[in-house]
């Protein structure tokens, strides 16, 4: 599912129930991630919920890296938000993650003070995670 459709799904549902409710169906729509990838190298740290990430950098037509995220949590909520912040940083140059701005689209989708505050640091931990993976992509690429 991209991004887009995602942000359009959400403009359809009025009651944040429903929205927590499709969080949870984006969380089940994850590639599974593999048992090894549990592992103490992809856990995030500063996230109530266990999470994990999974990055791949792989070199574009031009030799540009782009990194693929693969992520898991044990929680169905947490997964959704994994789910929702991969669709927005996987796939993308180091560039694109460090200018991309995951609090802007968490606020358009009225997430950020639908979050708890533990949650709300996960998503800050997540992305923080995302964007050191980039800036070690761009700076191996240099």
């Amino acid at each position: 599912m991209t991004l887009d459709d995602i942000i359009e799904n959400f403009a359809y549902l009025d009651e944040w129930d429903d929205r927590y409710r499709y969080l949870i169906e984006l969380g089940r729509m994850l590639e599974p991630l593999d048992e090894a990838a549990h592992n103490d190298a992809n856990k995030v740290r500063g996230c109530a919920s266990q999470v994990w990430l999974e990055t791949t950098v792989e070199a574009k037509g031009d030799g540009a890296p782009v990194l693929r995220f693969r992520g898991d949590s044990d929680a169905h909520i947490v997964r959704g938000l994994v789910a929702l912040v991969l669709a927005l940083y996987s796939d993308h140059t180091p560039e694109e993650i460090l200018s991309t701005d995951a609090q802007d689209l968490f606020g358009r989708l009225g997430l950020s003070q639908h979050l708890t505050p533990q949650r709300s640091n996960g998503v800050r931990s997540m992305v923080e995670r995302i964007k050191s993976d980039a800036r070690g992509a761009a700076a191996a690429a240099a």
